[in-house]
């Protein structure tokens, strides 16, 4: 399934595939994140983040 985008449900520390797929799109940054490197998402929000950087980004804007 090379360069498909796949569905994902992010929980607490593991995430379910609900649609298969290599990668999903980070929502900070819009790069794509191999599910293979996928460290960072929120549960929350139910989004995927390229890497820290992103998700610190994120987070500061949610606390404004």
């Amino acid at each position: 399934m090379k360069n498909k985008l796949a569905k994902l449900k992010y929980l607490p520390n593991k995430f379910e595939i609900i649609e298969p797929g290599d990668h999903v799109i980070c929502a900070v940054s819009n790069k794509k994140v191999y599910l293979q490197n996928l460290n960072y998402w929120n549960v929350e929000l139910q989004e995927a983040y390229f890497s820290y950087k992103e998700a610190q980004l994120k987070r500061e804007k949610e606390n404004k």
